[in-house]
């Protein structure tokens, strides 16, 4: 028998997907130690959008968090999420800073990081890569699924060898739109397990309507690990519930194993968290509607979340429909880049413009600016020549990895925050996020921690889902 295994995303990517990442280490705690009697492949618990809302919004040290889960689960392997060069971040950050983050995370309790780069360019990977195989983590590298004229299953196949080849102990699918369809996913993991001898894992999201369909062909084809999110924390613009799966998988010839009477006993405690999420409006009901037109215009749930606030604060709700149609002209004269954090903000920001100037590039953000310029990678395809030119004119366009134009980081951000840092994992803190660390660090100096969560903050940070 080969079981599917499951990685549980409940503590990550369920709350930061439904709830805007606002779950307390308090709120966790108490339930660690039965979830890790479960039998999970992994529970995926830091990394993504936690390290953020631990500082801006929780007023938590998001490295306090990891150890104290770490204390708690015994048996089970934990999981972040991580960025390649941008780390947690929404920038490239200099060699030794990455590989900084990468030694504490791990010193602090990860077994497993999931790596990928938001236009899979594999240069954006390959220090992270190293500095986890050098701390003895599980190297898991993700593909950033997208659907173009060069994002091709073969596309994929020799993605995956080379990241192989560089070391990565797993493969990650990650669909964070929800667009990967059941008999492509069969299609593509029976092409990556041929081509490699390594496990692979898919991620997927509900918000297109077809996760469950995908993730039951997947194992059909023989994918090893499957993604989901306990059930109050699932579905939506979340992953698959574990529990129905679980069942759903229990009469296949590939059962699970997991305790389907202890998965229902941690639903219950979650249930009423989820529930004071929902009275206090930062649980938005609209995150659990199936949009199919994901499937058209290949947007994560966030995005269309960012793209109605933006529009709303334009008072231009009525060009939504044309603004998603103008999404995917963009990809294509941006080399279609795959729509994750951060080239999907970066995206849909520029199709608002374009709309609502009523000139295409028009207005030119400074982040896609630099995109063009290379500053974040290469693109999957070339740049359309005539925008390149309307973006940038005449300017320079970089070739080399972006980060090897950037100095080590290390020595001048511990000086510049001197005596606010009370450790390394502070420096590496602030290094990610000067202003909220600074905030936070001076708060916890004076005992003075203070509940200031803005609306508009909240439906700015749902942006930051995938």
């Amino acid at each position: 028998m080969n079981p599917v295994k499951i990685t549980e995303t409940a503590l990550r990517d369920g709350h930061q997907s439904l709830i805007a990442t606002r779950l307390t280490t308090e709120e966790i705690l108490p339930i660690l130690e039965k979830m890790d009697k479960v039998g999970y492949y992994a529970l995926e618990v830091w990394g993504g959008a936690t390290f953020d809302a631990c500082l801006r919004f929780l007023n938590e040290d998001p490295w306090e968090r990891l150890r104290e889960i770490r204390k708690r689960v015994k048996n089970t392997k934990l999981q972040m999420l991580l960025r390649g060069q941008n780390l947690l971040g929404y920038k490239h950050y200099p060699d030794d800073v990455v590989e900084a983050f990468i030694e504490k995370s791990v010193e602090n309790g990860i077994d497993i990081i999931r790596v990928f780069d938001a236009l899979n360019d594999v240069r954006n990977m390959e220090t992270s890569i190293k500095a986890i195989k050098k701390v003895g983590a599980i190297c898991q590298c993700a593909i950033s699924y997208t659907i173009s004229p060069v994002h091709t299953v073969p596309y994929y196949v020799n993605l995956t060898k080379e990241l192989v080849a560089l070391g990565s102990d797993t493969i990650c699918i990650k669909d964070m739109a929800g667009i990967l369809t059941p008999y492509t996913a069969k299609e593509l993991v029976t092409e990556l397990k041929k081509a490699v001898d390594v496990p692979i894992e898919l991620h997927t999201h509900c918000t297109s309507g077809i996760a469950s369909m995908t993730y039951m062909m997947a194992v059909e084809a023989g994918v090893d690990i499957i993604d989901t999110a306990m059930s109050p924390f699932a579905e939506g613009t979340s992953q698959p519930a574990t529990e129905s799966m679980v069942v759903a998988l229990s009469q296949s010839e590939r059962p699970s194993g997991l305790d389907i009477n202890l998965l229902n006993e941690i639903a219950e405690y979650l249930k009423p968290i989820k529930e004071k999420y929902r009275e206090n409006g930062i649980f938005n009901p609209r995150v659990m509607d199936v949009e199919p037109k994901t499937l058209t215009y290949q947007v994560p749930g966030g995005m269309l979340s960012n793209l109605l606030s933006q529009l709303k604060q334009q008072g231009a709700l009525n060009k939504y429909e044309e603004v998603l149609k103008e999404i995917p002209r963009v990809r294509e004269d941006l080399g279609y880049p795959p729509l994750v954090t951060p080239l999907s903000q970066m995206v849909g920001t520029q199709a608002v413009f374009n709309v609502l100037a009523g000139e295409r590039y028009k207005m030119v953000p400074k982040e896609i600016k630099e995109y063009v310029k290379g500053l974040y990678g290469r693109s999957p395809a070339p740049i359309n020549e005539t925008i390149k030119e309307k973006i940038i004119g005449n300017e320079e366009v970089i070739t080399v990895r972006p980060a090897d134009l950037l100095e080590p980081g290390i020595e001048k951000y511990k000086e510049e925050i001197g005596d606010l840092a009370a450790s390394f994992e502070d420096v590496l803190s602030y290094i990610l996020f000067p202003q909220v660390a600074k905030k936070f660090f001076e708060d916890r100096l004076k005992g003075d921690f203070k509940e200031d969560k803005k609306e508009e903050d909240i439906v700015h940070y749902i942006t930051v889902t995938m």
